[in-house]
């Protein structure tokens, strides 16, 4: 497999690859295709972050739930129809898919999917619910992306890349060509990295509008490669990818994202797992926003301070929502003991459950509450003769739960042997306005 190695010198000028007219060209194509997405402004995250002004360009609410249908239906739209006739191939950790299936179903063209295997059943089930036919193969996606060339050459298919594209990259570009109407005078622009193609085509329209805007890429740590190819001049490949955003798990730019990206964006930074689930709780709790990871990332780095916006007006890039009830429940469950919202407990009880009737009230009486409660595994440290239980507590920060777990240790027959408060949660847990 190439390693897809361009340098500075060898990359083509941005300006050959997509301009602004191209963006607006597929904004006249996408007119009655996609949903002209809202601005929501967050008070809650623009207080956490200094900035003057935080609005959400919510993507999540775009139609298959992200902004991947802006792409993927300006290319196939302009196919010739020999080549409609034939169908296409993509691959995809999902949103791609879905967003290929749904052009594919509104053009008339018959479409197939290769996904790897983490993407998740959710996604999954969406894009066949489209129409497509999907194709498991691979545990990474570049196994996927291999896999769906070989197809497209096999059967005589047009492949649909799911960012390296000129008209893809004009098709996403739409969003930024809205914010740029919706929300005159921003001074940054936050967006999340995969392989780039959102980035490129949001920041030729934002430079196009106002080249004084900043466009910000934000990756996780565990795929953090464009920087280390912006610094190098070259694009970089990660040996491995690993991070819950899988939406963005690249290891790459490729040939034009990295030109255009290199042209056209003004910085990336990375932030943390940990980082986007707290992005992720504070999105659903303050926002009423669901969102998968990936589409969090542009709030984690403002949450985390990954990115000074001190006094400045801000549009952060939601850029997707295709996330399953359980993966939510288990990133909010971590954004909520890392804000310190959330403490895990193990206790030793006297008796069970004789003394759970006193707990419940202790936890009560102190304005907690009482999430969870079971009997634990005994170990080697557990004292014989007590009972081991984990709980978990929720509350309104970390010095409230403190007081809390101090009531239950107050409490005959129960002792607190080790909780989940740690250094982190205490960092930057004062309580949220609402938004």
């Amino acid at each position: 497999m190439s390693d897809g190695r361009v340098t500075g010198e060898s990359a083509p000028p941005a300006s050959e690859i997509v301009t602004a007219d191209d963006v607006a060209d597929a904004h006249e194509r996408l007119d009655g295709v996609v949903h002209r997405t809202p601005l929501d402004s967050s008070r809650t995250i623009a207080d956490r972050c200094g900035a003057e002004r935080v609005d959400l360009k919510l993507e999540n609410v775009q139609r298959t739930g992200s902004f991947k249908i802006r792409g993927a239906y300006n290319a196939m739209a302009q196919l010739p129809e020999s080549v409609r006739e034939r169908g296409v191939v993509a691959s995809s950790a999902g949103n791609h898919a879905q967003g290929v299936a749904l052009a594919g179903d509104l053009l008339d063209i018959d479409t197939t999917i290769v996904v790897p295997e983490i993407t998740p059943a959710v996604k999954i089930d969406a894009t066949r619910g489209y129409g497509a036919d999907v194709v498991v193969e691979g545990d990474l996606y570049e196994e996927s992306y291999e896999h769906a060339l070989r197809l497209a050459e096999d059967e005589g298919l047009e492949f649909v890349h799911p960012f390296d594209d000129a008209a893809v990259i004009a098709g996403q570009g739409t969003v930024g060509r809205e914010i740029a109407a919706d929300a005159p005078g921003v001074d940054a622009v936050l967006v999340s990295i995969g392989g780039g193609g959102l980035i490129s085509g949001i920041a030729t329209a934002m430079q196009a509008r106002d080249p004084d805007v900043r466009v910000v890429g934000v990756q996780p740590e565990g795929a953090a490669h464009a920087k280390p190819s912006l610094e190098a001049d070259e694009i970089r490949m990660l040996s491995e990818v690993d991070t819950v955003a899988e939406g963005i798990a690249d290891a790459r730019l490729l040939e034009r994202t990295f030109a255009v990206v290199r042209d056209r964006v003004d910085d990336v930074v990375s932030v943390d797992d940990t980082d986007l689930a707290v992005a992720t709780t504070v999105l659903a709790e303050r926002a009423k926003t669901v969102t998968e990871p990936a589409g969090a990332a542009p709030v984690a780095a403002l949450l985390s301070g990954a990115v000074d916006v001190e006094d400045e007006r801000v549009a952060a890039v939601v850029s997707g929502g295709n996330v399953g009830l359980s993966e939510h429940a288990e990133l909010t469950r971590v954004g909520m003991q890392a804000l310190g919202r959330a403490v895990e407990a193990r206790l030793e009880l006297d008796g069970w459950p004789a003394t759970l009737g006193d707990l419940s009230e202790a936890v009560a009486a102190s304005g907690a509450e009482l999430d969870s409660v079971e009997r634990a595994a005994r170990t080697a440290s557990d004292a014989p003769n007590r009972v081991p239980v984990e709980i978990r507590l929720d509350g309104s920060g970390p010095d409230h739960l403190a007081d809390a777990l101090d009531s239950l240790s107050a409490l005959g027959g129960v002792e607190v042997v080790s909780h989940s408060l740690d250094e982190r949660s205490g960092d930057s847990t004062e309580p949220f306005e609402s938004s």
